[in-house]
């Protein structure tokens, strides 16, 4: 799978209201990243997983990041 942007690594904090994810990048700072999928993600949402993001280059989007991907049992998912 190839992204626009290269994609920055940080750790899943909590994902609520459906869209939304608060994630720690390496860096410390925790951002809040859309999440495309509306659905319940079992077993893709514990806290501490591993997710990537990519920069939100839609001028109108709320936020600055999109999470694109998340390391389950060694495999990316999308």
């Amino acid at each position: 799978m190839q992204f626009p942007d290269k994609l920055v690594k940080a750790r899943l904090v909590q994902r609520y209201k459906r869209f939304l994810a608060d994630v720690e990048l390496d860096d410390g700072k925790v951002v809040t990243a859309h999440c495309a999928n509306p659905g319940a993600m079992t077993g893709l949402n514990m806290p501490g997983l591993e997710v990537w993001l990519s920069p939100n280059r839609n001028p109108a989007a709320k936020l600055d990041w999109r999470w694109e991907l998340v390391r389950v049992n060694g495999n990316l998912i999308g």
